[in-house]
């Protein structure tokens, strides 16, 4: 992980397919952003003018099958997490997503198609220094038989993910990632999102996976894989996990300086991880710069928030 500047795009790039849940046709463009910006979706196509929300875990209204971010008026985004893992994965700070329908495009079910819109765009580094969120003592939570686990970690950002599902194909998988453009380009970014054809039916009564398909969903039957392809990695389930984690915790509005443990985790646990440590205020501070490199010496602390709607001073509880 890089330290010292923040960056940005140098010029927008458009990607446009469907929404997994809704299946409806949407259009997403990524674009640069002022310094200190993050990540601001813009929905246009509404009535009226364009709404904007922060990618932050305070926007968080749902996280049942995806992470949904919304307003006061109601939900804005949905299926943020892909889009989000590339932006934090690939380096970039600051950005403007414009989206003109209530959900990300699917693409393929991973983040390889807003990687290679990052790439068109380009990345510029911009004239103030970066700051992050560093996590001073652990901090857990658990839900049922999951577990979820923010804690210090001398170095950038480390991800340590266990699953474990009753089936043949897939069983218990772990995989550890120290962050950085590189790995994540090479060994996360093409992971695709997964699920059981026997929970189909349920997800299709309740609205969800209208959208769903074989050129977008890595499918298990109760016994074997069904996509006719295969899979991209003989782990890619548990790496799609650890893409999810990746997105849902941009949401802390800054880079984190720490390492995340779950197991059998998804968005819920994520959520709920990353707005309990935002709620304890001894338990993170903001460095800025060259001095996140020294986390075992004294570092820069730059306040007890962030202003701009990016992170609050405290954080309410979970709202999932």
């Amino acid at each position: 992980m890089k330290f010292s500047r923040q960056t940005t795009l140098r010029a927008q790039a458009t990607v446009a397919g469907v929404g997994v849940h809704s299946g409806s046709p949407v259009t997403l463009t990524l674009g640069p952003a002022p310094v200190d910006a993050g990540y601001i979706f813009v929905r246009t196509g509404l009535e009226g003018n364009d709404r904007e929300v922060q990618a932050t875990a305070e926007q968080v209204i749902a996280t049942e099958f995806a992470t949904v971010l919304g307003d006061r008026d109601g939900p804005l985004v949905a299926t943020a997490e892909h889009v989000l893992a590339a932006l934090r994965g690939m380096g970039v700070d600051n950005a403007i997503i414009e989206i003109d329908g209530p959900e990300v495009p699917i693409m393929d079910g991973s983040a390889a198609a807003f990687i290679a819109a990052i790439d068109q765009a380009g990345i510029v580094t911009q004239p103030a220094q970066r700051r992050f969120i560093q996590v001073l003592k652990p901090v857990s939570v658990a839900i049922g038989d999951s577990f979820g686990e923010l804690r210090p970690f001398a170095g950038g950002f480390r991800a340590e993910i266990d699953i474990d599902f009753a089936h043949p194909v897939i069983g218990k998988q772990s995989y550890a990632l120290e962050l950085n453009p590189e790995r994540f380009r090479r060994e996360i970014g093409r992971a695709r999102t997964f699920g059981m054809m026997s929970d189909q039916a349920r997800l299709w009564s309740a609205g969800y996976a209208l959208g769903a398909s074989f050129e977008n969903t890595v499918v298990f039957d109760d016994e074997r894989l069904l996509n006719p392809e295969g899979l991209r990695y003989a782990d890619e389930c548990v790496r799609h996990k650890v893409l999810d984690v990746i997105g849902d915790l941009a949401l802390a509005g800054l880079p984190l300086l720490g390492a995340y443990r779950s197991v059998r985790g998804g968005h819920k646990l994520n959520h709920a991880v990353l707005t309990a440590l935002l709620g304890d205020r001894t338990a993170w501070r903001v460095v800025e710069g060259e001095a996140a490199r020294r986390t075992t010496r004294p570092v820069v602390e730059v306040g007890s928030g962030i202003v701009g709607g990016r992170i609050a001073a405290a954080y309410g509880p979970d709202v999932s």
